[in-house]
């Protein structure tokens, strides 16, 4: 697979957030991942999950091309060739989706991309549907492990405009669009998945960190 691109991390991350999915989203219907970048979590995720249909997407092109490479390799029927999505750009080229995935986005993205994935998010997603978020998080303005302070330090001297973003700030950019935290899980190396739904407030006992 000449296009074929390989990341250790989506290798190591793919089973336990394909765990998380299957729990949280509808058992049948489209879900769009924004950001595949190599294509291995969604033919992870198309396994895992057979009766959904999956709607991969990325800015770069050799990222679409190792998307597709990953799907014939695998020969799912239920990956959909990839769309040129920038999360900053509206309106999305994208029709209605019962979830919106994104894994390891936001804190390698300008902060505009997050508040660009909140409104398409909310644009795509009917009432109750899923907007699901994974990676490293800030908590009352401080990280939640050293890994992830070297982490951040780490983007930003790439990117200035990159970084571990705060939940609290990702929270209020999702409620600004309807979308609400429903949900948080703690993951393996000090990642979280966030779990909104488009239409429903969240109690108390929704925001419980899960075992």
């Amino acid at each position: 697979m000449p296009d074929a691109l390989f990341s250790p991390a989506a290798a190591r991350n793919a089973a336990p957030i394909a765990e998380v999915l299957e729990r949280v989203l509808s058992p049948s219907g489209l879900v769009l991942e924004i950001a595949s970048g190599s294509g291995e979590h969604v033919v992870h995720f198309a396994q895992a999950l057979p009766a959904l249909d999956w709607q991969p997407s990325d800015p770069d092109e050799e990222a679409r091309r190792s998307i597709v490479a990953h799907a014939r390799a695998a020969g799912l029927a239920n990956i959909r060739s990839p769309l040129a999505i920038d999360a900053i750009r509206q309106p999305w080229p994208v029709a209605r989706v019962n979830a919106v995935v994104a894994i390891n986005m936001i804190h390698i993205a300008p902060w505009d991309a997050t508040l660009g994935l909140m409104a398409g998010a909310e644009a795509a997603l009917a009432a109750g549907g899923v907007l699901y978020l994974y990676g490293p998080f800030r908590e009352d303005a401080a990280h939640t492990a050293p890994s992830n302070a070297a982490f951040d330090d780490s983007l930003r001297a790439r990117n200035a405009s990159w970084g571990v973003r705060d939940i609290e700030a990702v929270v209020a950019a999702a409620e600004a669009h309807d979308l609400h935290l429903v949900e948080r899980v703690t993951m393996p190396a000090n990642n979280l998945s966030l779990i909104f739904h488009r239409g429903r407030r969240s109690s108390a006992a929704d925001r419980e960190v899960a075992p």
